[in-house]
């Protein structure tokens, strides 16, 4: 669904959740996106589900609950779907392909029982990926969310 909405059309408070996304302050982006969700109509609603769904399962995965992790992963992507290959300038086919790959990266480890929690729990988020990564060999890295002239 892409849209005709431009990055000045969405609310002020979208964007400070997409701040807070790329920081990696996943906790405040879900209250922030929360709040505009609750209030929002279609199409915009689903579209900040689906966000504040990948923060919240990040959020998940820093405090090593893969399986937290893993459902609201799949949830997101859902979601998203219909906004591919971008909606109000956000490129969610960019965020869609690094959440697959993380999704995709914790169902592995999970199937191969390797998914403990000793060698997550003192990384760091960026170091947590390069385990996953280097346990699963897929590539992972933490998500952002960039808009096209971010690209350009």
């Amino acid at each position: 669904m892409t849209s005709d909405r431009t990055l000045e059309s969405l609310p002020i408070d979208f964007w400070l959740g997409v701040d807070q996304f790329n920081q990696q302050e996943f906790y405040a982006c879900h209250d922030t996106l929360e709040a505009l969700w609750m209030e929002s109509a279609q199409p915009e609603k689903s579209f900040y589900q689906g966000i504040l769904q990948i923060a919240v399962a990040l959020y998940h995965f820093s405090h090593c609950n893969w399986r937290g992790a893993m459902i609201l992963f799949g949830e997101g992507i859902v979601r998203l779907q219909p906004y591919l290959p971008e909606y109000g300038s956000l490129d969610v086919a960019s965020l869609l392909t690094q959440s697959r790959n993380f999704l995709q990266a914790l169902q592995q480890l999970q199937a191969q029982n390797l998914l403990e929690v000793q060698p997550f729990q003192t990384a760091n988020l960026t170091e947590m990926c390069q385990i996953l990564s280097r346990r699963s060999s897929i590539l992972v890295s933490v998500p952002t969310l960039q808009t096209r002239q971010s690209l350009e």
